[in-house]
């Protein structure tokens, strides 16, 4: 019961501040998505950086060190190279979707191509990819509550009850409940995350070197990548992926719209990689599971940090635990509902109804935050797949609007909006039949070298994609193309220096 306490009051805690957020404010909508363009550098830090702490931190890459090993460390390089892209990259988002009054992803699009319909297949790409991404909170957040309280809340409810406060507070406080959330999510993970993994491996081994030596002794293939499958090639081709698709979420990449100014990204671009080395804890703690709670199979690696956590501290700790992780759900799935709602409203259902108000369209965005929170729960619970495997799949989607957004910072427009939107068709296609019928470059093309049949089948869908695009545009271009209005992505030293 004290751990169960303990979750509560986290609960509790989170509710309220999503709630207090709203306080004083004319919740319109570019208050409710984009925190009227007024987040300063801890805030966009933590919306932005803060995102790789999700129960996919807690979960995931502790289930992968543990079921996988080694191939788990692209979880550390992705990450990293997407905040050294940042750097260029979110400046020329935000100064262009500043200058347009842009609010959600799909508006970038609309503005850059001049295409309402390209728009709306943007949204549903977007959406399409989050409600997996959705979908993995969803389910961590129930594993963490169950195991936690030791079974005395199960999987299911505590699913339900965390859905409930998460649509609550994200109907009524928008993004500015997530960054006040996540101030206190941020806070307790990092404390949580180096007390497990400095201190578990001195536990049980006497230190972290001592750890890894025992694993190398009774597991040796699990330090190293192996030849084929997740070999060299597809871990290359992953982190690739990953990093490329990291602002590419729709969540990341309108959070980026809510800073002060463009310094507040060359600000974390520059501290966010550090950041990233905690993830080596949460690796320690996997890694030390193998050995102190083994015989976890398939799916099961995802329960590695908890089950080793329970069998090692008090009830008040685990409760802490449980607590800490059940916040790395919400503020990652209050930023999803809240974008995907969005994407809906403005880019979709305005497409087939254009003259409707943004104060219509704003009241809509809130009114489909329950629906889309209820279909995210049928997919919750009539679903398998790992954690990691979940978010992999959203990546190698929402990936494929990389090569027309790259395209569109071009000082001369090469790309149509009918390349652009065949690119992503071609390239969602090839994810969705490749993931749909569990095929792989391997076994599609069984003659290539080890190597090619490795790689992740999202960069050949993004290959793919490139290669439609550009042929597309070819067919489609008009002999004098009209010059479009761009933001270059190298930083204006004058543009920043009278922002404050």
């Amino acid at each position: 019961m004290i751990a169960l306490s303990v979750i509560f009051a986290f609960l509790l805690a989170a509710l309220g501040l999503g709630l207090r957020a709203r306080r004083g404010r004319d919740m319109d909508l570019e208050q409710w998505s984009v925190g009227g363009r007024g987040f300063g550098t801890v805030f966009v830090f933590l919306l932005l950086a803060g995102e790789i702490y999700t129960t996919f931190t807690f979960l995931g890459a502790s289930g992968w060190a543990y079921g996988k090993g080694a191939p788990a460390y692209y979880i550390l390089c992705y990450a990293s190279l997407a905040y050294v892209l940042s750097y260029w990259l979110l400046p020329a988002v935000w100064r262009y979707a500043k200058q347009h009054r842009l609010i959600s992803q799909s508006d970038f699009f609309v503005a850059k191509f001049n295409s309402p319909l390209l728009g709306a297949l943007v949204a549903l790409v977007g959406v399409v990819a989050m409600v997996p991404y959705l979908v993995l909170q969803l389910k961590g957040l129930g594993i963490i509550v169950s195991i936690s309280s030791d079974g005395r809340i199960s999987s299911h409810w505590a699913i339900v009850i965390g859905t409930v406060a998460l649509t609550l507070y994200v109907t009524i406080s928008g993004i500015h409940g997530s960054a006040w959330t996540s101030v206190l999510k941020d806070v307790v993970i990092l404390a949580i995350v180096l007390i497990l993994g400095i201190y578990l491996p001195m536990h049980y081994f006497g230190g972290v070197g001592e750890m890894f030596h025992a694993v190398d002794k009774a597991h040796p293939q699990l330090l190293t990548l192996p030849s084929s499958g997740m070999s060299t090639s597809w871990f290359a081709s992953t982190v690739l992926l990953s990093a490329v698709g990291f602002y590419m979420w729709p969540h990341n990449f309108s959070a980026s719209y809510s800073a002060q100014n463009e310094r507040v990204f060359r600000r974390n671009a520059i501290l966010m990689p550090l950041y990233q080395l905690i993830l080596l804890f949460v690796f320690f703690v996997g890694f030390t599971a193998v050995l102190v709670v083994p015989g976890l199979k398939g799916a099961d690696a995802d329960l590695s940090l908890l089950r080793i956590t329970t069998a090692t501290f008090p009830s008040w700790f685990v409760g802490i635990v449980g607590g800490a992780g059940m916040l790395t759900a919400l503020v990652p799935g209050s930023l999803l509902l809240m974008t995907s709602a969005t994407c809906l409203a403005k880019n979709v259902y305005r497409l087939a109804r254009p003259h409707t108000s943004e104060k219509h369209i704003a009241r809509l965005a809130q009114l489909l935050v329950p629906a889309l929170a209820l279909i995210s729960l049928y997919f919750t619970f009539n679903g398998g797949s790992s954690i990691v495997s979940l978010l992999l799949m959203g990546y190698a989607l929402v990936t494929q609007l990389f090569p027309a957004l790259l395209a569109s910072f071009a000082p001369r427009q090469f790309v149509t909006k009918e390349g652009a939107a065949a690119g992503i068709i071609a390239g969602v296609t090839t994810v969705a039949v490749v993931t749909l019928s569990g095929a792989t470059v391997g076994s599609l093309l069984p003659g290539l070298p080890q190597a090619v049949k490795d790689l992740n089948v999202g960069i050949i869908a993004l290959v793919l994609n490139t290669v439609v695009m550009v042929a597309t545009s070819a067919v489609t271009r008009t002999a004098n193309p009209a010059p479009v209005t761009t933001a270059p992505l190298r930083p204006e030293p004058e543009a920043t220096a009278g922002t404050g």
